[in-house]
């Protein structure tokens, strides 16, 4: 039985209702190894990073992924409860969709494509990869050591392409369509849970919207709006009886946001929840309306236009499909969404999202999902090991003498499980337990410290 450490202990064992009891002693070792693993995280390089706690032979741990019987889905169902339990109940859980490209190399990789680096890309130049493309569903979770909200990723689909789809026989689904059936899940999973829903540019889409409007006891989307939307007003009542023709789908047309903007000579002011947590001044203007799109009906939604007076930031338009939400509170909660960019760049520095080399379907439909549910672990660890945040027990940041740290990162919070993990773990045995206590103090708080911090 591997040892893991006490607060460890009953995190991980609800994690057991997907796995057969030998599947989930071999995919203990990996977490492990995950965890202490620096660089390409491969099965191969996690099992000579943890090889003293493997046994059995090594073809086991890759059929893990491979071939063993075991589906994702309870495991996201955990991970979920998991990081719910952070939110307050009475509060909405704030929740943040994207997508992001992992680059992966190989002819014969399932499910690649040509996909656009976001990261990379600006608006006059694509950067193209040929890899993956995840659309990951993320809770915005604050923890008493950060200013700004962890976005802690909870649920993630494959984008696969049309060509894809159609050589499994499969209907073909956009990321949005995905996304929409993520937050179902979440919507199913917690029937007392209400959410708000974030999205950028590319999920600000008129299908997300409806589908947001008919959850709308439990759901709302705020996202970016275009600034020519076509906006009209609520249809009239019906038609006397004994008048023929059908009903009006649509009011009368209301002019364009950016007309409306163009148009009003006083702005309004206030200071909203900005990126990164801070606070800042910005002046808006606002207006509620239907949002028309032919065939597929009306939206209610309150746009807000956002110009910043510190002027770092450009015009922006957002919108929510709840009309009553004050435009301080939209501009806020979209702002909480840069949070969920930071989980992909860590991850990828820190976790090697993009750097698993599976070939096969199972094994590449599970290896990311795995890595990014990690991140949320290791989130969660963190903070119960240090006592729920409070008290003596508030983490710091790693101190330099070059470079002054302000709060907390996802790399402080990997060191303290990693270090975790060597001392409850790795060195578990008695043998290798008495050992290290005989090093000297200083030589052994080095020798833990360096192990917990390389990368």
């Amino acid at each position: 039985m591997l040892s893991l450490p006490k607060v460890a202990e009953p995190l991980l064992s609800r994690f057991s209702v997907a796995f057969t009891k030998p599947t989930f002693q071999r995919a203990m070792v990996l977490l492990v190894g995950f965890v202490l693993t620096a660089g390409r995280h491969t099965v191969t390089r996690t099992l000579m990073t943890v090889c003293t706690l493997t046994s059995g032979h090594f073809g086991g741990y890759h059929r893990v992924f491979s071939r063993a019987r075991w589906s994702l889905w309870p495991l996201a169902r955990v991970l979920a409860a998991l990081v719910l339990e952070l939110v307050p109940a009475d509060q909405p859980a704030v929740c943040a969709v994207d997508d992001t490209a992992a680059q992966h190399r190989g002819k014969r990789v399932y499910g690649k494509g040509r996909h656009r680096d976001p990261l990379r890309s600006t608006r006059t130049h694509n950067v193209w990869v040929w890899g993956h493309q995840w659309v990951v569903l993320a809770v915005n979770v604050r923890f008493p050591f950060s200013a700004r909200p962890w976005a802690l990723p909870v649920l993630c689909a494959l984008y696969r392409t049309r060509e894809v789809n159609q050589k499994e026989g499969r209907a073909h689904k956009t990321p949005i369509t995905l996304a929409r059936q993520l937050v179902a899940a979440l919507l199913h999973w917690f029937p007392g849970r209400r959410f708000v829903l974030l999205g950028d540019g590319h999920y600000a889409s008129h299908e997300l919207a409806r589908f947001c409007r008919g959850h709308r006891r439990r759901l709302t989307l705020v996202s970016l709006f275009h600034p020519r939307a076509h906006l009209c007003q609520p249809p009239p009542p019906p038609r006397a009886r004994g008048r023929v023709g059908r009903r009006r789908v649509r009011g009368a047309k209301l002019p364009r946001p950016e007309d409306v903007v163009a148009g009003t000579a006083k702005r309004q002011r206030s200071t909203v929840t900005w990126y990164g947590g801070k606070r800042r001044r910005v002046e808006f203007v606002t207006g509620t309306a239907q949002w028309y799109k032919p065939a597929d009906g009306l939206v209610p939604v309150r746009w807000v236009f956002v110009h910043d007076l510190g002027g770092t930031h450009e015009d922006r338009y957002f919108y929510s499909t709840d009309p009553a939400l004050s435009p301080s509170r939209i501009i806020g909660l979209y702002t909480g969404r840069w949070s969920i960019e930071v989980t992909f760049q860590e991850a990828k520095q820190q976790l090697g999202l993009a750097t698993p080399r599976n070939r096969k379907d199972t094994s590449v439909l599970r290896t990311v999902p795995c890595l990014l549910g990690l991140y949320s672990l290791v989130s969660v660890l963190f903070h119960r090991h240090n006592g729920g945040g409070g008290g003596d027990k508030t983490p710091r940041p790693r101190a330099f003498p070059w470079y002054a740290k302000g709060e907390v990162t996802f790399s402080d919070a990997l060191a303290g499980v990693r270090r975790l993990l060597w001392e409850q773990t790795v060195f578990s045995e008695p043998d290798q337990r008495d050992a290290l206590k005989k090093l000297p103090r200083t030589l052994r708080e080095g020798l833990l410290d360096q192990l917990s911090r390389a990368a």
